[in-house]
């Protein structure tokens, strides 16, 4: 008999221990233990912003490329000695920003030492981001816990920019995204620039012939000019393209109406209108009559996306500095 309740009693702090492991998120996490890290956060994001605009969109693509893979658990911010973390991954490597999270870290473990993890710092940098560009405000999840591991090979989970949508909604559906997410979600190319070997292939090498005449059919023909007149070959690796010409500073539906004219700047913006369900969501933002339901499309998303797979409770940590694991 004492041994059936003995058992039943491990049994049952098993059952506890698993569920505090799997603890929610939630938007008062920090309400005691560091009440200001919103405020200390947004400071230095303001300030950032202000000096540099444009580095909006880097940062709210280092959200994306961080909840991927592994979930949002801060490994694309993770060093390697030997460059075989997520950020040495080809993928990564146009990825900006670095340096200023860490300094939002420091700010924040200033007031809060040991506290709040780098992965929660990366959601609310990325909600502010958007919010700062005259985008939605939204309130964040939070309770993150840090990862430890970050390995370059595991960036095949983030969706390549040469994609189609079979390609896309499958590397979706992997973080419990739907097709609605993916359309929504992209539309955060709505801020931010992009090197031109991430779409030249449509310019000069769509079907591999290598020729100024091999060129993507379902790019807009004037739209598509522009581009070769910015991004003169194949191997252009430093020219920066605005992803949204004219507001590629600002947080609005000007993405859906160049995707609908297939001005997308990516195969994966013009992706969305391969599918019906996409299409018609493309099409209808693109009247620029919706941007209230569209805001509350994009926070909603965003917030699903930051539930992936997160570590919480007990799993994980809280770094020091979010470039390095504590021990």
């Amino acid at each position: 008999m004492a041994c059936r309740a003995a058992t039943m009693v491990a049994l049952l702090l098993a059952a506890v221990a698993a569920t505090c492991a799997r603890a929610q998120l939630h938007d008062k996490f920090y309400s005691e233990s560091c009440p200001s890290v919103e405020d200390v956060v947004r400071k230095e994001m303001v300030r950032a912003l202000s000096l540099a605009p444009s580095l909006a969109g880097p940062l709210l693509r280092m959200h994306f490329h961080d909840c991927f893979v592994r979930g949002c658990d801060g490994s694309v911010l993770l060093d390697s000695a030997n460059k075989t973390a997520e950020k040495d991954a080809q993928p990564n490597q146009t990825l900006r920003g670095f340096g200023f999270v860490e300094r939002v870290k420091a700010a924040v473990e200033k007031a809060c030492p040991d506290t709040v993890s780098c992965a929660d710092i990366l959601a609310l940098i990325a909600r502010d981001a958007v919010w700062l560009s005259k985008g939605p405000f939204w309130t964040v999840p939070l309770g993150r816990r840090d990862g430890s591991v970050s390995i370059s090979n595991e960036t095949d989970a983030l969706p390549p920019p040469t994609s189609n949508f079979t390609v896309l909604t499958q590397l979706f559906a992997a973080v419990n995204l739907d097709a609605k997410d993916l359309v929504v979600l992209s539309a955060g190319h709505t801020i931010g620039t992009s090197h031109c070997f991430s779409f030249s292939d449509r310019l000069y090498n769509f079907t591999g012939m290598e020729n100024p005449s091999d060129i993507d059919p379902t790019l807009e023909p004037q739209y598509m000019m522009r581009l070769k007149s910015k991004c003169a070959s194949l191997n252009d690796n430093t020219t920066l393209v605005e992803m949204d010409p004219g507001s590629f500073k600002t947080f609005d539906t000007d993405y859906f109406k160049l995707v609908s004219k297939r001005r997308g700047l990516f195969h994966s913006d013009g992706a969305l209108l391969t599918d019906p369900f996409t299409r018609a969501y493309v099409q209808r933002h693109a009247t620029g009559a919706f941007k209230d339901e569209f805001f509350a499309d994009f926070a909603a998303s965003m917030i699903k996306m930051g539930n992936a797979n997160q570590l919480t409770g007990s799993q994980g940590e809280i770094r020091k500095k979010c470039s390095v694991v504590n021990h």
